[in-house]
């Protein structure tokens, strides 16, 4: 599975993706003291992970990373600090292409299996596909709404995701 980039108050804490330190205490068992965070993504993704059988079997079956390791942020027109992503600015994505590409062999070479790969977010597919195309790095590539767009405008309709989500692992 393939997300966007790190949250910065999920994975950019936790260094697990879509993982807040509350579901990495209640899901995973690790406890971490540093930091108390709560990451929006990880609701939805938690739930569907509990609906799979849990963190154990889920994580046996299924590897999910970025094709860029690091948190992004940006700052509003008021002052304040939110995520961002890669694709959010054209020469920002042209320029860490190289690294991402680099970084997404990197999780191959370690034996993931490439003949299907999930793509969280729409956005994000379309940037993937580009890359895919010339780089030849998956099969066949199946897009998934993001955890983040269901917890914020579905959330009515999550258990309709979930069992999406499902259906689309197998």
């Amino acid at each position: 599975m393939i997300g966007i980039n790190p949250s910065r108050h999920g994975a950019g804490v936790t260094g697990v993706p879509f993982t807040d330190t509350k579901r990495l205490e209640s899901d995973c068992g690790i406890r971490m003291e540093s930091a108390r965070t709560h990451e929006v993504s990880s609701v939805f993704m938690y739930d569907m992970i509990r609906a799979y059988g849990g963190a154990a079997d889920f994580y046996r079956d299924f590897y999910i990373n970025s094709p860029f390791p690091l948190a992004i942020i940006r700052r509003t027109k008021n002052g304040n600090w939110v995520n961002a992503n890669y694709y959010d600015d054209r020469q920002l994505f042209e320029g860490v292409q190289p690294f991402m590409i680099r970084s997404l062999m990197a999780h191959i070479a370690i034996g993931v299996h490439t003949d299907k790969v999930y793509i969280l977010g729409k956005k994000n597919a379309q940037f993937l596909e580009k890359i895919n195309q010339r780089e030849k790095l998956f099969g066949e590539m199946v897009v998934l709404e993001h955890p983040r767009y269901i917890q914020q405008y579905q959330s009515k309709n999550k258990d309709f995701y979930i069992d999406k989500y499902l259906e689309a692992l197998g």
